[in-house]
């Protein structure tokens, strides 16, 4: 249940910042709301803004004319007098795995064709209005990156490693363990070479992959020799992906308190490494340095949830750090029925100076869909044949 629940909040969270920037920047515009919703239909509970109050819904199946519908089970006006209502409706669907916010005058996923151009409606307003609003999901998933990384920075502190070559952690099932290292063992000499520093120490380990290496060790007052076969380890490069050697030690690492300003430079510091990992990852799969099949999709997203979470909060909350920039990035990426995708078709727009027709609009916009539905099949078969593996 850890990862039912860990997946429910992160999705929750990273979907409600990222529909949340879209609604306030659309308010921001003079731009109507329709429909703020949390998850994907059906409705679950909903709240709409109504003159002279709130009407409340709750949602489940119902028998209506002999037939069973997703309906209202129960609705409930809450009224406050000489309130003017927004009717925008609020929801809160049964499935957790998405979000949206339905303007008004604007072909989205709900391919509503119903545009009047008036004051209120998204296509009346200017090219930087419409850009605001659909860049402000990206927006508030990077700063909430942002945000989660300086504070647990401010909190536990900048991280630093002790580089004496002294055995802090072994690893379980690795070859340092399996040859009987133990913590507190300082490493003297690797192949008869003299050891200092703990980057002496990784330098000769990393560059033998699968090589038989003869470690001498001061345990106390006693001086041990081991030979151990490193193993392999893959990791990227700025070209491909290269393999290293490792044993499976760590060193000693500890937390020095930082100022709650540079907290906030580490954080930007860490969200803009996170928009280059991704990058470097999208070019690792165009020169066929990996492959579709290391993506990950819902059930991978689940599961390292759960696994961050049961680690602890700040694994948990790095975890949706991370996750929080990947967002932004896919979401601002020029797809169609994504918010880059949208942006792009605004920018041709105003090279074009004149509209594209409503029914292109929809084409473009059904090809975005179904690009996106095949790659998000594409990954829950990765998951899938990954949970079977």
């Amino acid at each position: 249940m850890t990862t039912f629940y860990a997946f429910v909040i992160l999705l929750g969270v990273l979907v409600t910042i990222h529909e949340f920037g879209h609604f306030i920047a659309a308010r921001s515009v003079g731009i109507r709301v329709e429909r703020f919703s949390v998850g994907v239909p059906p409705r679950l509970f909903s709240i709409t803004s109504i003159d002279g109050g709130f009407l409340i819904n709750i949602f489940f199946f119902k028998l209506i004319n002999g037939k069973i519908k997703w309906h209202p089970i129960i609705s409930k006006t809450i009224k406050k007098e000489n309130r003017i209502g927004s009717s925008t409706e609020y929801v809160i669907a049964l499935l957790p795995l998405g979000g949206y916010v339905k303007m008004a005058g604007m072909i989205d996923e709900s391919m509503d064709t119903n545009i009047n151009y008036k004051n209120d409606e998204f296509q009346s307003k200017t090219l930087f209005q419409k850009i605001w609003v659909l860049s402000a999901g990206v927006i508030m998933n990077t700063l909430l990156a942002v945000i989660v990384f300086s504070l647990l920075g401010f909190y536990n502190g900048t991280p630093k490693t002790n580089d004496e070559p002294i055995v802090f952690e072994l690893q379980e099932n690795m070859p340092a363990e399996k040859a009987g290292m133990l913590p507190g063992d300082r490493i003297i000499s690797i192949n008869s070479e003299g050891i200092s520093t703990w980057s002496d120490m990784t330098k000769i380990i990393h560059s033998n992959p699968n090589n038989l290496l003869s470690f001498r060790i001061k345990r106390g007052v006693d001086i041990l020799d081991f030979d151990i076969k490193t193993s392999e380890y893959a990791v990227p490069s700025k070209s491909a992906i290269d393999t290293i050697g490792i044993i499976g030690i760590a060193p000693e690492v500890y937390y020095e308190d930082i100022s709650f300003i540079k907290a906030l430079s580490n954080g930007v510091s860490q969200t803009i490494s996170s928009f280059g990992l991704i990058i470097y990852s999208l070019q690792m799969l165009g020169s066929g340095a990996a492959s579709i099949s290391d993506l990950g999709g819902p059930i991978m997203i689940a599961q390292l949830a759960g696994q961050t979470a049961e680690a602890g909060i700040t694994p948990f909350l790095t975890f949706m750090a991370l996750l929080s920039v990947n967002l932004a990035f896919l979401n601002i990426l020029p797809i169609p029925g994504l918010d880059g995708g949208h942006i792009f078709i605004h920018l041709i727009e105003a090279i074009l100076r004149r509209p594209l027709k409503i029914k292109t609009r929809i084409v473009i916009q059904q090809i975005g869909m179904a690009l996106l539905l095949m790659l998000m099949v594409t990954v829950i078969m990765q998951d899938i044949t990954r949970l079977f593996n």
